[in-house]
């Protein structure tokens, strides 16, 4: 929502200004086909040609977070910790009930409770990776943090691809306003014998190709680029707490001072108070028994 009062807002703005000044819009209505076909025309052939597939499947998928925002909000996070907390306290008491969860978590009676955690394929080998690892005396806490944060970085690099993309287009859309506001130029020097009228339609319409290129690049592109982004980075807190959470395990600390970890950790505007997060863990302590 917050997406489509921003756009909103741009159009309004920019073309009710020009309205409010005088302006008409006959002209760029008239001109605005064209040089939408030679501008985003020629951006998307350079963003064909510069990414491949698979890239440009994940961009285009990316676009839509403009609009849903995060993936997690503060009820995953909450959920998050639970899970970790049932999994953590069954490493500690049965080491061997725990493998039945690790090897099939799809199966598992806990990984199952949370269905949309258990949705994200990265989350969950994060969490049964470093659990198995444990399980198999790799308890080295600092190399563990180590691999997680290695692991974790290069998830975040392949993420930011999309964000990476659309900044690029963004850069190149001004000069591909300048390419169609030459040609329209050239159009015009073709008909240098016609009318002033006549002429200033026509520098009119080629103008009207270097506005939308830096219209597209710094209205759209380029703040669907920041916003995919910020989600980006929003959604990677969520890899990160598993992390603190499972190294704080190997540190041989308390499953309730292992959640208060996380809890420490999680970003400020979704982070529960102490007292919701002991009713949550008290809860799930119900529930498991």
């Amino acid at each position: 929502m917050i997406g489509l009062i921003g756009i909103a807002i741009i159009f309004v703005m920019v073309f009710g200004g020009y309205l409010l000044a005088g302006g008409k819009m006959g002209i760029i209505l008239k001109s605005l086909p064209f040089e939408m076909i030679m501008i985003g025309g020629a951006a998307l052939g350079a963003f064909v040609i510069s990414n491949d597939g698979p890239a440009i499947k994940h961009t285009m998928k990316d676009v839509g977070k403009v609009f849903k925002g995060p993936k997690w909000n503060a009820q995953d996070y909450r959920d998050l910790l639970c899970m970790l907390f049932e999994l953590i306290r069954i490493a500690r008491t049965n080491p061997v009930a725990l493998e039945s969860h690790i090897e099939a978590p799809d199966t598992s009676s806990i990984f199952s409770k949370y269905p949309k955690i258990l949705g994200d394929g990265e989350a969950i080998a994060l969490i049964c990776d470093t659990l198995r690892s444990a399980s198999m005396n790799y308890d080295d806490p600092h190399q563990v943090e180590e691999i997680l944060e290695k692991r974790i970085e290069a998830t975040h690099h392949h993420n930011m691809h999309s964000t990476h993309a659309l900044q690029t287009v963004a850069d190149g859309l001004p000069a591909l306003g300048i390419v169609a506001a030459v040609l329209g130029v050239i159009k015009t020097m073709a008909s240098i014998d016609q009318p002033p009228e006549v002429l200033g339609k026509l520098i009119g319409g080629a103008l009207v190709g270097t506005f939308l290129g830096v219209f597209l690049a710094y209205g759209l592109v380029g703040p669907f680029s920041t916003k995919v982004k910020a989600v980006i980075e929003e959604d990677a807190n969520f890899h990160q707490l598993i992390r603190e959470v499972l190294v704080a395990n190997l540190y041989s600390h308390a499953p309730n001072i292992c959640i208060e970890v996380g809890r420490q950790n999680m970003p400020g505007h979704y982070r529960p108070s102490f007292s919701d997060m002991e009713d949550a863990l008290k809860a799930t302590k119900k529930d498991a028994a």
